[in-house]
Parts: C-alpha cells; sequence; structure tokens
C-alpha cells in the first residue's frame, strides 16, 4: 500500500487538477513510460502507484527520467512565457511617444491580436489599452506636479493637443488639472471602515475607484489618517452599496490568493507609480528588496526613493508593499506596523 504524505499528497491533488500554479514548485515521474512531467501536463493522468515527486528537473533527471516532449519541463512554462510577453509589451508601451497599437504589440509578443489582448488581460488585470492610459495618467499627473503651466504639462506629456488632454482629463485624472493640481480640493472620497483578522479596515473611493486602504486598531485614528491623506477632499460615509468594497478589501487581506480585483484609483508622481506597478507585479509568496525594485525599474540608485514611494503608498495590501524586505530577509519598516507586515507574509507563504 502506497503510503502518502501530506506534501505528496497535496503535490497529486495539483497533478490531478493540471494546477500551473504549481509549475516550478516541483515534478513528477511516471516509472512506466521513463518521463517526467510538469505539475500542469495535459497528458493521460498516470496511474499513482507509478508516480514519484522530485524537487527539481535536475534530480528527475539524476533519477534516470528524461523530460516529457508535451510540457517540456526543461523550458520555461507556458506562464511564464504569457508573463515575459506581457512584460515586453508593457515596456513597449511605457517607453513610446504614442500609445502603441494592438497589432504592433501582438506583433512583439508574437501573437495573435485577439490571443495577445486576452492573454494581456489575463496577466495584467487590465487591457492593453487602459494599460496605456494609466501609465500616461501617470505621466500627465507627475507633468502637472512639475511643470509652470497646465497646457505645458499637457504637452509634455504626450498629448498632441490640448483639446484631446481635455476631452479625458476626468478619465486620465479623475478631476480637471486645476483641481489636481490644488490637491484635489472639492474631489468627494466615500469611505467606510470594517474589521478584519488583523485589526480595523478603511477603504476609500472616489467615482474613479479606491483611493485608499488604511490598516489599524483605532477606527477613529484610521479616519484622521484619511483626512490627512486628503486633506482639501470633502469626505462622506459610504452608503450600504459601498460595503461591497469593504468585503473586497478585506478579501485581499484574508485570502492572498485571490488576487486584486478592485477598481482603483491611484494617484502619484511617474517615479511612485513605476514602483506601485513593480509591487503589484510581486505574486503573493514572493518578495523583494528595495535594492531588486529599483532595478526592476530600471533605476538601480534610485533605492531610497524606492523606499519613499512605498512608504507614499495609500493602498494596503492591493499595492503590496508589505512584499518589500531587507536585503538580508529580514523584514524593514511597514507603515501599518511590522507584525502585519509578517503576518501577511505567513499568510501568503502559507497559501
Amino acid at each position: 500500500m502506497l503510503m502518502e504524505t501530506p506534501i505528496d499528497e497535496a503535490r497529486w491533488a495539483a497533478v490531478v487538477a493540471r494546477d500551473r500554479e504549481a509549475d516550478g514548485t516541483f515534478f513528477f515521474s511516471v516509472r512506466t513510460t521513463g518521463i517526467y512531467c510538469r505539475p500542469s501536463c495535459g497528458s493521460r493522468l498516470p496511474n499513482r502507484r507509478n508516480v514519484a515527486f522530485h524537487a527539481t528537473a535536475a534530480e528527475a533527471e539524476g533519477a534516470g527520467f528524461r523530460p516529457c516532449l508535451r510540457c517540456k519541463p526543461t523550458q520555461a512554462s507556458l506562464a511564464e512565457r504569457y508573463a515575459e510577453a506581457v512584460a515586453a509589451a508593457c515596456r513597449a508601451i511605457e517607453v513610446a511617444e504614442t500609445p502603441p497599437s494592438l497589432a504592433d504589440l501582438a506583433r512583439i509578443a508574437e501573437l495573435s491580436p485577439h490571443h495577445f489582448h486576452r492573454i494581456f488581460k489575463a496577466v495584467a488585470g487590465v487591457t492593453p489599452k487602459a494599460y496605456a492610459d494609466a501609465h500616461r495618467a501617470a505621466r500627465v499627473r507627475a507633468e502637472l506636479e512639475r511643470s509652470g503651466t497646465v497646457t505645458e504639462a499637457i504637452y509634455d506629456a504626450g498629448f498632441n493637443s490640448g483639446g484631446r488632454f481635455y476631452e479625458q482629463s476626468g478619465r486620465v485624472l479623475g478631476m480637471t488639472p486645476t483641481r489636481f493640481r490644488k490637491g484635489g480640493e472639492r474631489t468627494t472620497i466615500r469611505f467606510a471602515i470594517g474589521e478584519c483578522s488583523l485589526g480595523s479596515i478603511l477603504v476609500a473611493a472616489t467615482d474613479k475607484g479606491v483611493c485608499a486602504i488604511l490598516l489599524g486598531d483605532d477606527p477613529e485614528a484610521l479616519v484622521h489618517d484619511l483626512q490627512d491623506r486628503f486633506d482639501r477632499a470633502e469626505l462622506v460615509g459610504g452608503d450600504a452599496a459601498f460595503e461591497t468594497l469593504v468585503a473586497q478589501a478585506v478579501g485581499l487581506v484574508e485570502d492572498p490568493r485571490q488576487g486584486a480585483d478592485l477598481p482603483l484609483d491611484v494617484r502619484g508622481t511617474a517615479f511612485q507609480q513605476k514602483v506601485w506597478q513593480a509591487l503589484r507585479d510581486l505574486k503573493p509568496g514572493e518578495t523583494a528588496s528595495y535594492s531588486d525594485i529599483a532595478d526592476r525599474i530600471g533605476a538601480p540608485k534610485a533605492v531610497r526613493a524606492v523606499a519613499q514611494a512605498c512608504a507614499a503608498n495609500n493602498l494596503a495590501v492591493a499595492i503590496p508593499c508589505h512584499r518589500v524586505v531587507r536585503n538580508d530577509g529580514a523584514l524593514s519598516g511597514y507603515a501599518w506596523g511590522v507584525e502585519r507586515k509578517r503576518a501577511l507574509l505567513d499568510r501568503e507563504a502559507a497559501a
């Protein structure tokens, strides 16, 4: 009778489910065929008694097994290849003066436009157009803070005419350019407070999306924190429908595997936006140092600025700054408390 450990049981369940999330964490071999596969392999399911598990491909080959020709376990997984293709497309969007067409981006990824569009949305969580709009929005916000006039900012951000910009300004900024320069004056922000396993949680949103997720022990202190962060906005209590956003935010805390599917109104400089996007690219359970993030955004010397951008994050968990650790792996500071950071990382590691 086959005696299984809990780890083997979990691995076999992943093989049965053809779980792509398990790819790279282990490999399995089949004694009767002499081959080894990744967990998501689409080949016929083998008899459990003929299956053994291996931590690495090298271990499987050392045991005398050869790689499967179908799932190609020695090559990057399909998910990894798609992630690389989407990352390349994102870089192309970010360096372009005008947003590349869908056909141009699909050509970079060597996929059909329809297939590329579907893959991009699955990996990035937004469409290529939405990503391009968000990147341009970051440029506009940065230029509005830097430029002497609104007109100068419009052209510096890559809009060919003021008319085109003003047609989109509400979507790009969540408010008029002049109001943005005044710190969001007269912007209405709805908010509500709930409870989660880490204490109290405050969720705030404009009509464009969630603009703040704050964690703490004292609900009243969280409200004061929100007022400090958006000192010129009009704060009003959320209605019953707003509780859905609170529930989604609590879900991010309790089950990191579900991913961030909240509509966000992310406000920051172009540099902060790059840092925050790099944080969102980290998977649950994955950590990176400030130096790693600086390298990922192409600014290896900006480690201190990366740390400042993490500290300026208003969206706990949705923008996962808790996944940033020191170079030696030790926990660094966290705006909502190191113990909460440790709890989030432990929860993600277990998941």
